[in-house]
């Protein structure tokens, strides 16, 4: 399996990616960085350290949109610290950022590889939006895409209905919404309830190795914010999750297809994930999207063990 990663890293991104890192069967081709959790040039460079902490330094890292395409952008320092890594601090990366733009690296690698590679985008959708401005047939070319984003039948954590990815950039995900892709959207519906445990929390302390006790220690920070959430200490594994359902397809266990947009200008359900419930046929005869809403939980929480061990 070949994957492009767009991410903002982030705690949770970091676990996504220690995930696939982990999978000798699966090619990180690249990753393209988005602001979001911290700013681009933060989320690059941290993209850079992970991948050498998870031992893939050779994976080329983009830089890509500094902002979204219309409003200001709005980052969460108070969800993954000041460096976007729990304030966890890595050794200065080896590596630089390619000369490319992540939307251009992703345009290059699907014309040269069409239908070769899948796209994992756990961010504001923008470097997206931008690279189906570069290439129209993105849709065709991409294999498959999941994004973690979207509160389709649950409140939102930005606001009563937007949840954070798709509220920093609306107009970028609804483009992409819209476009036609094979797309699986892991929201809030299902990342809420899978979480990482105060037990298993505890258990990722006891694993000896740099690579789980620098995750371990983005967890601590991590599960500090949503122990004010949920009243425990546990935390929501959003990304990681989204990068199981690509990778281990069959930990899906409930899900239901409809096309999917995004509201642009209500007043209070700006970047609120709307999904058409109506039998078909519909007015929208936009591709629908699989929505995933239930996982085998306890497997996907061993496999995340296991690709820290």
């Amino acid at each position: 399996m070949r994957v492009f990663v767009d991410c903002d890293p982030g705690i949770d991104d970091a676990v996504a990616l220690a995930y696939l890192a982990a999978r000798p069967e699966v090619e990180i081709v690249g990753v393209g960085a988005v602001f979001g959790n911290n700013s681009v040039d933060v989320t690059a460079d941290n993209a850079l350290r992970l991948l050498e902490l998870y031992g893939r330094p050779d994976v080329p890292v983009a830089v890509g949109a500094a902002r979204p395409l219309v409003q200001p952008p709005k980052l969460a320092a108070h969800v993954h610290g000041g460096n976007g890594l729990g304030d966890v601090e890595l050794p200065e990366p080896a590596g630089r950022p390619v000369s490319e733009t992540a939307a251009g690296l992703l345009v290059r690698l699907v014309r040269e590889n069409p239908g070769g590679i899948d796209v994992l985008a756990v961010g504001p959708l923008t470097n997206l939006a931008i690279a189906l401005a570069l290439e129209p047939e993105l849709p065709r070319l991409v294999r498959r895409l999941v994004v973690m984003g979207g509160a389709v039948r649950v409140a939102g954590n930005v606001s009563s209905h937007a949840e954070a990815n798709i509220s920093n950039d609306p107009e970028a995900a609804e483009a992409v919404f819209a476009a036609g892709f094979d797309l699986d959207l892991v929201a809030l519906d299902i990342t809420m309830k899978t979480v990482a445990t105060t037990e298993w929390l505890a258990e990722l302390a006891t694993v000896a190795g740099e690579r789980a006790e620098r995750t371990s220690a983005f967890l601590d920070f991590y599960a500090d914010f949503y122990s004010g959430i949920f009243g425990v200490r546990q935390c929501a594994m959003h990304d990681p999750l989204a990068a199981a359902v690509l990778v281990d397809p069959h930990l899906v266990t409930e899900s239901f297809e409809a096309p999917v947009q995004v509201e642009l200008t209500g007043t209070l359900t700006r970047g609120m994930t709307v999904a058409d419930l109506r039998p078909r046929p519909r007015d929208d005869e936009r591709r629908p999207a699989r929505v995933v809403t239930g996982v085998a939980e306890a497997e996907f929480l061993g496999r995340m063990l296991d690709s820290l061990r």
